[in-house]
């Protein structure tokens, strides 16, 4: 027996909507494409996404001075060990280390030597003050670890006792120049400093080679300094 199967008309009238092309209808304005349901989907094609994001915040971090300090040369440097010297009457600078000068006192000379020793410690409210040997420095207890190995200080002290240390005014060698709050010298030409000007923060010990503006300070000196 045969039998026939017809489509009727309900289901045709939808599979001949199916197959229908709507490419004439719109949908706010932006036509459509012409699609089948017998195609073979096309392969969906990867998009690429660009995303804004915000930069990160620049943080202040220690200065590594040997990127400034090495263009600081000098002819005659003797670094044979941890005394090192250059010829004259200036300190200089190279990769964060101060030559001390050959014609300086012995007092500067082991002030300078003993500062090297320091100068990559970190800046400590307070630090050098309980002792000369600290795990950092601020300020008062660098320039007093200073004259302590210039034999020329035996306690530290804070920057507001510096306003009546040694004698007025400013010496040859060695320079303190001291404020409320802050203190700082200049020994054999070079700034001994736990601020950094350009970034204008507390870093610790380290040597400058620019100077600083002394409005608001005090010069005073060691005596025969």
């Amino acid at each position: 027996m045969l039998l026939a199967f017809g489509v009727a008309p309900s289901q045709a009238q939808s599979w001949r909507s199916r197959e229908a092309v709507y490419s004439a209808q719109t949908v706010d304005g932006v036509p459509l494409q012409p699609f089948s349901f017998d195609r073979q989907p096309a392969r969906a094609q990867a998009i690429q996404v660009a995303y804004y994001t915000s930069r990160p915040t620049r943080r202040v971090e220690p200065i590594n001075h040997d990127e400034y300090d090495s263009e600081t040369t000098t002819s005659g440097l003797d670094v044979a060990d941890s005394r090192p010297m250059a010829p004259g009457n200036r300190a200089v600078l190279r990769n964060g280390i101060a030559y001390a000068p050959a014609n300086a006192p012995d007092a500067v000379k082991h002030a300078i030597w003993a500062i090297n020793t320091i100068r990559n410690r970190p800046y400590v409210w307070g630090g050098g003050h309980g002792s000369f040997h600290d795990y950092g420095y601020d300020c008062s207890g660098t320039v007093s670890f200073a004259l302590h190995y210039a034999g020329m200080l035996e306690q530290p002290l804070p920057s507001s006792d510096f306003l009546r240390y040694g004698e007025r005014g400013r010496g040859r060698w060695f320079t303190i120049y001291s404020r409320h709050g802050h203190v700082f010298a200049m020994i054999a030409g070079l700034r001994l400093d736990t601020t950094d000007l350009r970034y204008g923060s507390d870093v610790g010990p380290r040597w400058h080679i620019d100077g600083r503006d002394a409005w608001g300070f005090q010069a005073r000196h060691p005596a025969g300094l």
